[in-house]
């Protein structure tokens, strides 16, 4: 398979399932957040779930890893991401249970349809106009601030694509919590699980992982949050043995 690498590319080991990665440190490479939502989020026996923005298809091949979901699809606007991920679902032969797509986020229920997914999970760009300074190599910049979508629409996306009673879960950062609860009310995503994740124990938190449920009551349950320490250089196996995702 090595011989089928690019150049600046590379194969991690995710030590899940023996599960491998190909990833091209000079482009984007996923984060902790990444792992997270893939803990956070649950897919249930015999459903079906979509990732909006899947860069190189890490949370569909966590999820396929570690739920009883019976199929994944990831979709991706760039597509050297999407070429990495589709390799990558090949390298661990699960092309019967991962698809990767190449589109927009914003064409997501036109190329569906509306209600085709019981589950839809999402890390996309954090910042917007307002938020920082735009990474100048294109790849980085995309996932990282919203040049090629907003949180409004990956919101409304999630919910025309998601089932009545359908679950979304996304991690996102909590200054932009105000505007993420509101987003989810106007699509009619209620909020049912919220999960802060700080990067020291004295520390305000840095993430926000959040479960909402189409159609769902107003009732929201806040978990005990979440500490990450950074300085143990904390990665997808300690991740996994430390916290239990």
């Amino acid at each position: 398979m090595e011989d089928n690498l690019l150049p600046g590319e590379r194969i991690d080991e995710l030590h899940r399932n023996g599960y491998k990665i190909i990833q091209n440190v000079k482009k984007f490479c996923f984060g902790m957040d990444a792992v997270l939502l893939s803990g956070f989020a649950n897919v249930k026996q015999k459903e079906t779930a979509l990732d909006l923005g899947t860069g190189t298809g890490i949370i569909p091949i966590l999820l396929e890893a570690k739920t009883k979901g019976s199929h994944f699809t990831g979709l991706e606007i760039q597509e050297e991401s999407a070429d990495m991920a589709r390799r990558s679902v090949a390298l661990n032969q699960l092309n019967d249970k991962i698809d990767i797509i190449s589109g927009d986020i914003k064409e997501a229920s036109r190329l569906f349809g509306a209600a085709s997914f019981d589950v839809v999970t999402s890390n996309p760009p954090y910042m917007n106009d307002n938020h920082g300074i735009t990474n100048p190599e294109l790849p980085k910049a995309i996932a990282r601030h919203e040049i090629l979508c907003t949180l409004e629409d990956v919101i409304r996306e999630a919910a025309r694509v998601l089932r009545p009673g359908g679950r979304f879960y996304m991690v996102h950062r909590p200054f932009r919590l105000v505007e993420i609860i509101n987003t989810l009310s106007v699509y009619k995503l209620e909020p049912k699980r919220m999960k802060l994740v700080h990067p020291f124990l004295d520390k305000e938190p840095n993430m926000v992982l959040i479960e909402s449920i189409k159609g769902g009551g107003s009732m929201i349950k806040v978990e005990a949050p979440l500490i990450v320490y950074k300085e143990q250089n904390v990665y997808t196996d300690e991740i996994y043995d430390i916290y239990g995702y």
